[in-house]
């Protein structure tokens, strides 16, 4: 992993927030002492902030966290879609943006940004059952409910709880590289990424059984990055139809197979980049994309950089 500076992350504990939501980043982002984080907890003011589910918490900052911290986590909290939180949280989410601290937002706690205005003409998304109570109340923010996370770029949104644990690797990916969030995602016990344009959940025309073997195909195919991976290959280990296969694939996961599998084996090279010395070439064949020019290909098209400036900005001991 590279060196990195300390990044510093507030988790802004608002009334009714939801114990899943609060812990999420300050445990992600804390999965071990060598991690380039320092996390706190705070409020509208220190003391206690009466939770959701029957908890409360005793934080030991207020809003002055927010001007300190780098990017600040929003929990979801009860009933969002009834009142804003206090206009003094507003402000101080908007004058921390507004010195280059990234917003966060965990599930509902997309109506606490989107109440500053920060969100307007931008898209953004929260729990699937809160998405049209967002639209309404908030009608200049492009809400969309199919999605697991949304980045754009200094303002960042999840849906549900477990959604916010894709979002926080994402964030870690961006920051540390592929290495370090897979690393948090073993330590948790967690997939090591969703992409943020996989749906909130399997629609219930897909019967259960079928998502799940799906899943398992997945994981097949990820320890077979470096072997022909056709969508013939991947139906039939799946044991349907390649056009169920094609159609359902979409359905679970919003990338058509042969997009998934592009996706992985960029993914595995970038890991191969920060924690090897292989070259290139070398990287390319044994994640399946055969030359270095086809991975310089779609490692632009999909990163926007050359492999070369990736391991150069990610590799190990840097």
């Amino acid at each position: 992993m590279s060196a990195a500076r300390l990044r510093r992350v507030a988790v802004l504990v608002l009334e009714g927030a939801k114990p899943l939501d609060v812990g999420i980043p300050a445990q992600v982002f804390t999965t071990r002492a060598s991690m380039p984080y320092e996390v706190r907890l705070c409020g509208a003011a220190p003391g206690l902030v009466t939770g959701g589910d029957g908890l409360s918490y005793h934080v030991a900052d207020g809003l002055d966290a927010l001007t300190w911290a780098d990017i600040v986590f929003v929990p979801g909290y009860r009933f969002p879609d009834r009142e804003d939180p206090p206009q003094a949280v507003l402000d101080a989410l908007i004058t921390a943006h507004d010195r280059g601290a990234r917003l966060a937002a965990i599930s509902t706690g997309a109506f606490a940004l989107a109440a500053t205005g920060l969100l307007d003409g931008k898209r953004a998304t929260t729990h699937w059952h809160y998405t049209r109570a967002l639209a309404a109340k908030y009608p200049l923010v492009k809400v969309d409910e199919n999605v697991l996370f949304v980045d754009e770029g200094s303002m960042l949104t999840s849906a549900g709880a477990a959604s916010g644990i894709d979002l926080c690797l994402h964030i870690l990916r961006g920051d540390l590289g592929v290495a370090a969030s897979n690393h948090a995602a073993r330590r948790l016990v967690a997939a090591p990424y969703r992409s943020g344009g996989q749906a909130q959940y399997v629609p219930r025309s897909v019967p259960e059984p079928l998502g799940e073997r799906f899943a398992a195909t997945r994981e097949w195919a990820l320890h077979r990055l470096g072997e022909p991976l056709t969508l013939e290959t991947l139906a039939r280990q799946a044991a349907v139809s390649p056009r169920t296969f094609s159609r359902r694939f979409v359905d679970e996961t919003g990338y058509t197979p042969m997009q998934w599998v592009m996706r992985a084996r960029v993914d595995m090279a970038r890991e191969l980049l920060e924690r090897s010395e292989r070259s290139v070439e070398q990287i390319a064949a044994e994640v399946g994309l055969g030359t270095g020019a086809n991975l310089r290909l779609h490692f632009h098209r999909l990163l926007g950089t050359t492999p070369s400036e990736y391991r150069r900005t990610f590799a190990q001991g840097e």
